[in-house]
């Protein structure tokens, strides 16, 4: 499956391509990002191959984090989660005052802080928390004491408890076959022609490539990005029902 063409795709091969070359150079852990989901998949299918001397990691300062950074390390020195130059930041505030995620990246995209020094914002009751590159850790924490109109208390290198702000709708259906025509129609409930359509018109990505293929096999474990419906999770394709047709389990993130 390959990418399609994006001028940023040039610009991050380069930044790939330098933090295993200063790996490759200082014997030590070398890391690049936050990235994205799809930035993700284009590192690994880049780095697809790489010298088996050499380990690649992602992590976000928190298990299931969806931004993450990439460390390049020799296979003999992995980078450990300490490692990761990552900060978090907690903003505290009045419960009743519900802060989102587009409040907190606003506030912190005014400041002049790069979407690429910005992990994942998960908004709670009262609580907010960042995480973000350790460089800019102290700009944020001098620069920023309101978010969205509202008056914030900032708790540098935060370490708590995180809000809880992943919310799934499970889905239990039936699917002719594993074929993504087949498994996008029962994921948003559309006719096999709808489906076929969207997919037809890049509306569709596995695991955060874009495909036009129809009938590619969706496989347990994959995720399907469908424009204007979500993300779903495949958490299973089969086994086969009595009759004849398979069961999907999948998840989608709320």
């Amino acid at each position: 499956m390959a990418f399609t063409s994006d001028p940023s795709d040039s610009i991050l091969r380069s930044r790939i391509e330098d933090t295993v070359r200063l790996c490759d150079k200082r014997g030590v852990p070398c890391f690049l990002g936050f990235l994205d989901l799809r930035e993700q998949a284009y590192v690994q299918t880049t780095l697809r191959g790489v010298s088996s001397d050499t380990t690649i990691c992602f992590y976000g300062g928190y298990t299931d984090a969806e931004r993450t950074m990439l460390s390049v390390s020799p296979s003999y020195l992995p980078a450990a989660e300490d490692d990761y130059p990552i900060c978090a930041i907690a903003f505290r505030y009045r419960s009743q005052k519900k802060l989102t995620h587009r409040d907190v990246l606003g506030t912190l995209m005014s400041v002049g802080v790069r979407r690429d020094a910005i992990g994942d914002i998960l908004c709670g009751d009262g609580l907010s928390v960042v995480f973000v590159r350790d460089e800019v850790a102290p700009y944020i924490c001098e620069q920023i004491d309101r978010i969205g109109g509202e008056g914030v208390t900032v708790i540098p290198q935060y370490s708590g408890d995180l809000p809880i702000c992943v919310e799934y709708e499970f889905i239990r259906e039936t699917v002719a076959s594993p074929r993504l025509d087949s498994v996008v129609k029962a994921l948003v409930r559309c006719s096999r022609e709808q489906a076929a359509e969207l997919i037809r018109l890049g509306s569709v990505s596995i695991n955060h490539i874009p495909t036009e293929s129809i009938t590619k096999a969706v496989t347990d474990g994959d995720v399907i990005s469908i424009r204007g419906f979500g993300r779903f999770y495949i958490d299973q394709v089969g086994p086969e029902t009595k009759r004849g047709r398979l069961a999907l389990h999948a998840r989608r993130r709320l």
